[in-house]
């Protein structure tokens, strides 16, 4: 069996790292106790700060003895991260911290693979973590009281948190029993498509579909580069624009990367590029007040692209394709990219897709890997989803 690495920092949270390791181990399970303080500890834990720290780049050195704290917080974050993933016996990870040891503890989760157990028992989990959690499946855990020695709550938190991990520790999750994996990225509003490409493929692979919030890119490219995906149907492309065009739910400047390196089968098209998003209205920035808006939900906005900024994300698209070697299929749906994009639809707009569609011809380099297909389909009508399908399975048996 594998251990679960219980994690803190020994010179503020000893009382607690005890408590906690010592639930578990009362559940059956083998425990290592891991102290990454950067100052010394009120115990000896089986991995001392002088052993993390010495996997950092510069040395221990560079982590401990420092004067200023915070710097030696952010060397300390990555020494455990390079710490964490070069053990081999890692079952699942429990961490328990304030603000400097939940930057280290979730800085190294977030460098361990998808599925392994991560539980973060943190004074800051009941606010905005994403810069804890990136894209990671980090459970986040309210410690509720600060953690500044046991009392009545905290014993009561540190239990429910010892037996979740144990519980996840102690049962791991099943795989996808053979069957090879596959991104699809989905708004709401290619729905109809996704599902029926998801539909038709799932007998032979394990469709893993990410909401094309940001987030859901991001992962899906992390899973690519960590050898998970053996291909990707990226119809929705959407968080280009709001990367592009200062909306709530971007890509970052690296999309399409994980592609280019992995080489892995490509199928994409220019789902939801007739959009960029907001929250409610009142949060849409006042220079846009004149544009054009549906409604999506009460927290959520739509503003049309123009044709000034369907030509940039055709531009911006096909530049980052063309440094993708691998087999490329880019799909255009030449009757609309979305629910809202038909005619008679809130954001039809038959210029700026023409637009769109010209500048992608123009600007990716078509050559007997890469190539644009033009179809005259809307992006959710059946026959799309079919010619999407039969395009990722044509350059998957390559």
């Amino acid at each position: 069996m594998k251990r679960v690495y219980v994690v803190g920092t020994a010179d503020t949270k000893a009382d607690e790292l005890v408590y906690l390791a010592g639930l578990i181990e009362a559940n059956g399970l083998p425990v290592t106790r891991v102290d990454v303080a950067t100052r010394p500890g009120a115990f000896a834990a089986e991995v001392a700060p002088a052993e993390v720290a010495a996997f950092h780049p510069g040395g221990a050195g560079a982590v401990l003895g420092l004067d200023d704290r915070g710097t030696a917080v952010a060397a300390m974050a990555v020494a455990f991260s390079r710490f964490i993933v070069a053990r081999d016996d890692v079952g699942a990870v429990i961490g328990v911290g304030g603000g400097g040891g939940t930057s280290i503890i979730t800085a190294g989760m977030r460098a361990l693979p998808y599925g392994l157990p991560k539980l973060m028992v943190s004074t800051l989990a009941s606010g905005d973590v994403s810069a804890y959690v990136d894209v990671a499946d980090i459970i986040m855990m309210p410690a509720v009281t600060d953690l500044a020695g046991l009392n009545g709550l905290s014993r009561i938190i540190l239990h429910n948190a010892a037996q979740a991990v144990s519980g996840m520790a102690a049962r791991p999750a099943e795989g996808t029993r053979g069957r090879p994996s596959i991104g699809l990225t989905m708004f709401g509003v290619t729905t109809p498509c996704v599902t029926a490409i998801t539909e038709r493929l799932r007998d032979a692979y394990d469709c893993m579909v990410f909401h094309a919030t940001g987030t859901g890119g991001r992962t899906m490219e992390k899973l690519a580069d960590s050898g998970l995906l053996a291909g990707v149907i990226d119809i929705t492309t959407t968080e280009v624009c709001d990367l592009l065009f200062g909306g709530v739910l971007p890509a970052t400047r690296d999309r399409f990367g994980a592609i280019a390196r992995t080489r892995i089968p490509y199928v994409g098209s220019a789902g939801a590029l007739d959009m960029v998003n907001f929250w409610a209205p009142e949060t849409v920035p006042p220079r846009l007040r004149g544009r054009r808006f549906y409604q999506h939900n009460p927290n959520v906005t739509l503003m049309r692209t123009t044709v000034q900024e369907c030509r940039a994300v055709g531009e911006w698209i096909g530049d980052r394709l063309n440094a993708c070697e691998g087999e490329v299929r880019f799909l255009i749906p030449e009757k609309g990219v979305s629910a809202l994009d038909s005619e008679g639809g809130a954001f039809f707009d038959a210029e700026a897709d023409a637009v769109l569609f010209a500048t992608l011809e123009a600007t990716i380099r078509q050559t007997d890997r890469r190539k644009l297909i033009r179809l005259p389909f809307h992006i959710n009508d059946p026959q799309f989803a079919e010619a999407a399908t039969a395009a990722f399975l044509e350059i998957a048996r390559h």
